[in-house]
């Protein structure tokens, strides 16, 4: 990887998005599959997720959170980037994913956020998320999140050595290596841990 950049001893390398948006990840694990080589990415700012309030269709007492779209997302970045402000974090408009450079704050157990996401398959899948911050935009309640358990990505680097997403079917043929899946039980076990240290 020899546009590789180096930050600390983990060499970096970025993504780049349709809109042209980058991200930049640590190379947190590299595998070599005929020919092709394979890099399991992490960003190295924070991820950063915004969700909006929003009324239960069950119970109308209830509230739950919602993502919003990108012409959401437009409206609100700038008051969103002005609160996490006040925490000397800087909010980015990276690609795939917002992130926030600065120094996460430690987060106590109030600060936590389960979420019900569906997964592939019409799986809920349960996430959880530290809130950083919430704020109102036209009467509109915000959440600013970072999710708990690291955001990875997996990439196959082209001819010059720069990463791309996979296509479900190449993903999946992934899957099914015994490399990847020492890798992925891995990957579960560091969350298992990361788990254990919550409790």
């Amino acid at each position: 990887m020899d546009e590789a950049k180096m930050a600390g001893d983990a060499p970096t390398v970025s993504l780049i998005d349709e809109e042209g948006r980058s991200l930049l990840c640590y190379v947190e694990r590299s595998l070599k599959v005929e020919n092709n080589e394979y890099v399991l990415l992490l960003p190295v700012d924070a991820p950063i997720e915004i969700f909006a309030w929003a009324a239960d269709e069950d119970d109308e007492e209830d509230e739950m959170l919602m993502d919003i779209d990108e012409e959401e997302l437009e409206e609100v970045f700038s008051t969103a980037r002005a609160v996490l402000a006040e925490q000397d974090l800087i909010l980015h408009h990276t690609a795939l994913t917002l992130t926030a450079s600065g120094e996460i704050p430690e987060f106590e157990e109030d600060d936590i956020i389960s979420l019900d996401v569906e997964g592939g398959e019409g799986q809920l899948n349960l996430e959880q998320f530290q809130e950083l911050a919430s704020f109102f935009y036209e009467d509109q309640e915000y959440v600013i999140c970072t999710p708990l358990d690291p955001l990875l990505f997996f990439a196959r680097l082209n001819a010059k050595q720069q990463p791309e997403l996979l296509s479900p079917e190449e993903f999946q043929s992934l899957l099914e290596l015994e490399e990847f899946r020492e890798i992925q039980a891995e990957l579960e076990k560091q969350s298992e841990l990361l788990d254990e240290e919550m409790e």
